[in-house]
């Protein structure tokens, strides 16, 4: 019975790596055609990476669902558990990325997302910073949603990391709100922590493949019902991590002395994508 259940999910697995790549072929081959009539300038290229998403998430049976407003506009913070969280944000709605250079050499993932215009940043270089938030100050004032996963790397979803303050400062120069997020995971079979989360020691294409057995996956986003502009970066990374705490249902993590940000957390009505 065991060696039945293995065959039957490798199988799934394969069919739905092929499912990806087609999908995955099909929207390149429409960028390439974009590119042919002109300049494709970076809200374009979220739309396009939106379409992307959407129909890749729907042919892999993964669903999605929103609690709270997606915001039109300004940075998006989230914890960040996996890959599959682009995929999730961008199925919502348009949105300009913030990822660690590393992705760009990933399968499949890496070469859309340099299509998409992500906003790749080095992280072995504090002074890279400094360009990332001239970057996203750019997207910010063109009018897109900028997504940024402030933890700095991927977890197993037990907790919220700190948030890192620098990659604040674009959105606190511009002036734009602050929307928090929270994502989690679930699946009738397999585990999330190990099978859906991209961290520690997990390599690329066999988690991949773990990831695309599974059945039953569905992704929930809470976001908060009101964003918020600050004047400090510090502060910024500081209350949007306690606000993504709590609508992750998890205990803040007080400061002493640190001021409370006026947010409204997203209740509980839903809307599947």
């Amino acid at each position: 019975m065991r060696l039945d259940h293995a065959i039957r999910r490798g199988a799934r697995s394969i069919v739905r790596l092929g499912v990806l790549l087609e999908t995955a072929g099909e929207y390149c081959a429409r960028f390439l055609l974009l590119r042919a009539r002109g300049p494709i300038d970076l809200r374009a290229r979220a739309q396009w990476l939106h379409e992307s998403c959407r129909a890749g998430l729907s042919r892999l049976s993964i669903s999605v669902e929103t609690q709270g407003k997606f915001p039109p506009h300004g940075l998006l913070v989230a914890n960040h558990l996996s890959y599959l969280d682009i995929l999730v944000l961008s199925g919502i709605a348009p949105c300009v990325f913030v990822a660690k250079k590393e992705v760009r050499s990933w399968p499949i993932f890496g070469l859309m997302a340099r299509m998409a215009g992500t906003v790749f940043i080095d992280r072995s270089r504090s002074a890279d910073a400094v360009r990332v938030n001239d970057k996203m100050l750019e997207a910010l004032s063109a009018g897109a949603v900028v997504v940024l996963f402030p933890e700095g790397t991927s977890s197993n979803g037990a907790t919220v990391l700190p948030f890192r303050p620098a990659l604040f400062e674009g959105a606190v120069q511009a002036g734009q709100p602050i929307a928090p997020a929270h994502l989690r995971y679930e699946v009738d079979d397999g585990s999330v922590e190990n099978d859906v989360c991209y961290w520690g020691s997990a390599t690329f294409f066999p988690h991949l493949l773990r990831l695309l057995a599974r059945k039953g996956l569905r992704a929930i986003v809470r976001v908060a019902t009101s964003a918020v502009a600050f004047d400090d970066r510090k502060l910024a990374a500081r209350e949007t991590h306690k606000a993504v705490l709590a609508l992750a249902g998890l205990p803040p993590k007080r400061a002493e002395g640190s001021q409370q940000a006026d947010y409204s957390l997203a209740g509980s009505s839903r809307n599947a994508e």
